[in-house]
């Protein structure tokens, strides 16, 4: 067992990348140029809000007159900085009996984009989100939402009524948690292209305590800007979130106020958030494991303070955080912990690639301890406090990052909308044909716009090289039929890049899915290598099988327990497929397969996708905020009892590893004996990976979690794998209900520790 491992809370030095990609074509049929840069002239509004209005839900009980894209004015509101706009805007948000209020577990079949014109909006009550919905305001122009002297409630956008997941210029201007009594479910929501701004209320509003059980969060996309008061005693917060599983963040700047974020969650990546003349940039209340990239900090008092000392479940304090790529400015105070060290203190902290410039102590506790004396001015290469197991670390990486872009500079006469050239989007029709048109026609010189609606695919769909994607309300383009029905030759619905391509893709806000049985289906199979850093990437696009309306693979057809016929419950054979030769940025990407009903009665499921993400590709590829069950930097999965390696939450049966089995081709994993779960990270023949923040859990064993009773935390031996041939740094990896953290070629290593918050965690 040489693998050269290394299990650190400190990593390698990084580099954040702003990158400006040049594009690689393959120009469509009816294309005699490149796409190049966007020919909307100044104050014309976002193509967006002259868009012809076509999308539709294929699965809404009334799909004909339903609509899903909405536009505030068209509701009232007037954005003329004077008239109360509040009712205008949550009346469009509500509008068409949609699934927001707090009877309704969830829904798929009713989402809406609901769009901002460039104005001022004043509110004098929060605006709430429903699920699966998208707040999109002009990008070129972003509209400002104005709280009223007198605003009463927590948040002016409140996310409380469950929601895919983007949020973009908040502040209490934002309150990420749902309050629902007793609730669950997955948040499906998008806020973006905001100004929020506070100053007009009172430096010192009245706060409210909520009681209660909250529902889990799934936040992923913030772009914004949040201005609050700089009052020395403000209480003005920009991002308020107490609870919620996963998610991502990116692209926010937070201007004044007590604090700038005040968070609380199991495990999440931020990615190039700012936060100017904050009292304290970022409170930390409680983790299990968090990943912050490209953080910026200037003229705070304290740019991140962390609740320490917490060891026990019901004292939930800070667990982990990596902290890669930051640069903080005439702040006194970068770290401050609220308990000292006593030599062991729960939690723990990396620092990497930490550029400092009028920072006098790097770290200290509440107490005046000052335990890592800053530079002044300076660069923190590497440091660590929490416990290291290493053995020899790889060789230096860049860490890159890459806004999503949102094509502003873009006319409507640039975008050609597929449902204008002949697809559905139906949830019925076949759409395979007209769908590969578009791609072949316009590839390369127009912007691809999906409506929103469900497009059915019964063969595989490549999109070229060259080509931009993006979607209204995360349409769906779901594969299903016979040519997905072989697990020995199993199929990609949809590929990216024919094999051996190279050159530029962007793709955003689409969701690829499958009408099952479909056991012998890839759903993505991404084969284009970027001819620049990130130039092939894929931001707020997920795959999700099963558990919503269309699939044939909800509560009705494949109950968690009950008489079901497996052979019709398979989902995929495999959800995400990087092959050898390709390339990609991935940025908040889930692969889901359900794990309960999105649709009816919110009751478990029991479907099969034998493989989550497999990458084969030699490099590179950025994963951010990327998960199969759940979030690579940060990392996320929920492992299953049986069969090995199946993506589900929940599940007992067949014995593995049926109903699936060992394919060589895909490089399949071993399972030592005793091994009867998923592993959660399986890395061979490999070389230097770079895992920055890990959360892997075990919760259940045949659909119950006696298991983790009385802190036994047995419910699987092993749960990542490294095998002797490869090299690969982990940072910051938190597990739950294992025996071992880490394994080299099937044998444990490393036994977990002592329950740090929630979760055991080695650095």
């Amino acid at each position: 067992m040489s693998a050269k491992i290394r299990v650190s809370q400190f990593a390698l030095k990084a580099l954040s990348l702003l990158l400006l990609v040049p594009y690689a074509y393959s120009l469509g049929t009816s294309c005699s140029a490149p796409l190049g840069s966007g020919n909307a002239a100044p104050g014309d509004p976002y193509w967006l809000e002259t868009l012809a209005q076509r999308g539709s839900s294929a699965f809404n009980p009334n799909p004909a007159s339903y609509v899903v894209r909405r536009n505030v004015k068209d509701f009232g509101a007037k954005g003329d900085g004077v008239t109360d706009d509040t009712a205008a805007i949550n009346a469009a948000i509500a509008a068409g009996s949609r699934c927001g209020n707090t009877t309704c577990q969830s829904s798929t079949v009713s989402p809406a984009l609901v769009y901002f014109p460039k104005g001022e909006y004043v509110v004098s009550t929060p605006i709430v989100s429903w699920y699966y919905t998208q707040l999109i305001g002009d990008p070129t122009d972003p509209p400002t939402i104005i709280a009223t002297p007198d605003f009463n409630g927590i948040a002016v956008i409140g996310m409380r009524e469950r929601p895919l997941c983007m949020f973009s210029f908040l502040s209490v201007a934002v309150d990420a948690d749902p309050y629902i009594p007793d609730g669950g479910g997955i948040n499906e929501r998008s806020v973006r292209n905001f100004v929020i701004d506070l100053t007009k209320t009172p430096p010192l509003p009245k706060l409210r305590d909520f009681i209660g059980k909250y529902p889990r969060v799934l936040v992923c996309t913030i772009f914004g800007m949040v201005e609050m008061s700089t009052d020395p005693n403000t209480n003005h917060q920009g991002l308020f979130m107490e609870n919620g599983s996963g998610g991502f963040l990116a692209s926010i700047t937070f201007n004044g106020g007590k604090m700038g974020m005040n968070t609380g969650n199991q495990q999440f990546t931020i990615r190039n958030v700012t936060i100017n003349n904050a009292q304290i940039g970022m409170f930390m209340n409680w983790n299990w494991a968090w990943t912050l990239q490209g953080l910026n900090i200037n003229n705070c008092q304290i740019g991140l303070q962390i609740n320490t000392g917490g060891t026990t479940p019901d004292r939930q304090t800070a667990g982990s955080e990596t902290i890669i790529d930051a640069t903080v400015t005439n702040t006194p105070i970068f770290i401050q912990t609220t308990e000292t060290s006593s030599g062991s203190l729960a939690g723990s902290l990396l620092l990497d690639n930490i550029a400092l410039s009028n920072v006098p102590k790097a770290v200290t506790t509440a107490q005046g301890v000052t335990v890592l004396t800053g530079p002044g001015t300076g660069t923190i290469t590497q440091w660590a406090q929490g416990n290291i197991f290493s053995g020899t670390s790889g060789s230096a990486q860049f860490i890159v990052g890459r806004s999503r872009p949102q094509y502003e500079t873009y006319s409507a006469s640039q975008i050609v909308s597929v449902k204008a050239q002949g697809a559905k989007g139906d949830g019925q029709t076949d759409d395979t044909k007209a769908i590969q048109a578009v791609f072949d026609q316009f590839s390369g010189c127009k912007i691809i716009f999906f409506d929103a609606g469900t497009y059915i695919l019964t063969d595989t769909v490549t999109i070229p090289e060259g080509t931009i994607v993006t979607g209204e309300v995360w349409p769906v383009l779901m594969g299903t039929g016979s040519n997905f029905q072989s697990q020995t030759s199993p199929r990609p619905v949809v590929q990216v890049g024919a094999s051996g391509s190279s050159g530029s893709v962007e793709i955003s806000d689409i969701i690829f899915s499958t009408r099952g049985p479909t056991p012998g289906a890839i759903v993505v199979e991404w084969n284009v290598k970027g001819t620049s850093p990130a130039s092939a990437a894929a931001w707020d696009t997920h795959i999700r099988l099963g558990s919503a309306a269309g699939t044939n693979l909800g509560s009705a057809e494949c109950p968690a327990q009950g008489s079901a016929n497996p052979d019709n419950c398979f989902a995929a054979f495999l959800g995400l497929h990087l092959t050898a030769d390709s390339s990609a940025y991935i940025e908040a990407m889930w692969v889901w397969l359900g794990d309960h009903d999105l649709d009816g009665n919110n009751g478990q499921v029991n479907v099969f996708s034998g493989r989550g993400i497999l990458s084969q590709s030699k490099g590179p590829v950025w994963f951010i905020g990327t998960a199969s069950d759940h979030y690579l930097g940060m990392i996320q999965t929920e492992s299953v009892r049986d069969p090995p390696r199946y993506n589900i939450t929940l599940g007992p049966s067949p014995a593995p590893p049926a109903p699936f089995e060992i394919n060589s081709a895909f490089n399949d994993p071993s399972f030592p004996n005793g091994l009867t779960e998923a592993w959660a990270l399986y890395i061979q023949q490999s070389s230097d990976i770079l895992v920055y923040g890990a959360g892997l859990y075990s919760f259940f064993q045949d659909y119950t979690q006696d298991c983790l009773n009385d802190g036994v935390n047995n419910c699987q031996s092993q749960i990542v794998n490294v095998d002797s041939l490869s090299s690969a740094s982990v940072y910051g990896l938190s597990t739950l209900g294992v025996s071992f953290q880490l394994s080299v070629s099937g044998v444990g290593v490393i036994n977990q520790g002592e329950p740090n918050n929630f979760s055991a965690e080695k650095k």
